[in-house]
């Protein structure tokens, strides 16, 4: 952890088949700056055209997640088993089913909450941020 943002490196295993999974490298983020959310970041291996991706979702939906099945929109997350908890991604291109391991995501979101309580989010900072880029202030 620096300058109040957490980096965490962890793999996931894409699911390509019914019974072909692919172990890529990923990267879990968190900061202060954007309290509400995670961000994990996939390489351009697994991105249609070739760039790195980054998903961005709330911290909120990550923890209800390893817990019972949650989402809405792009990001669905719902745990498999007590060992591992699956994340679906869907967007224009079309969708990924990642594992990954219940523990990392755990230790994660912990960690997470070691640089900013659950429940005491800055959100004002976000939102000041968030109506100046629609509005087209920024």
């Amino acid at each position: 952890m620096t300058d109040g943002m957490l980096r965490q490196a962890a793999g996931a295993r894409l699911i390509a088949a019914p019974n072909q999974q692919v172990l890529i490298p990923v990267a879990l983020r968190y900061g202060r700056a954007d309290p509400l959310a995670v961000h994990i970041d996939f390489p351009s291996l697994v991105s249609p055209d070739d760039r790195d991706m980054t998903w961005t979702f709330a911290r909120e939906l990550l923890a209800q997640g390893l817990y019972q099945p949650a989402g809405i929109g792009d990001v669905y997350i719902w745990p498999c088993g007590p060992a591992y908890t699956i994340m679906e991604f869907r967007g224009a291109e079309g969708r990924a089913v990642a594992k990954f391991d219940t523990s990392v995501l755990r230790r994660f979101l912990l960690r997470s909450y070691a640089l900013v309580d659950r429940g005491s989010e800055d959100v004002e900072p976000a939102l000041d941020r968030g109506l100046a880029a629609l509005l087209g202030e920024v």
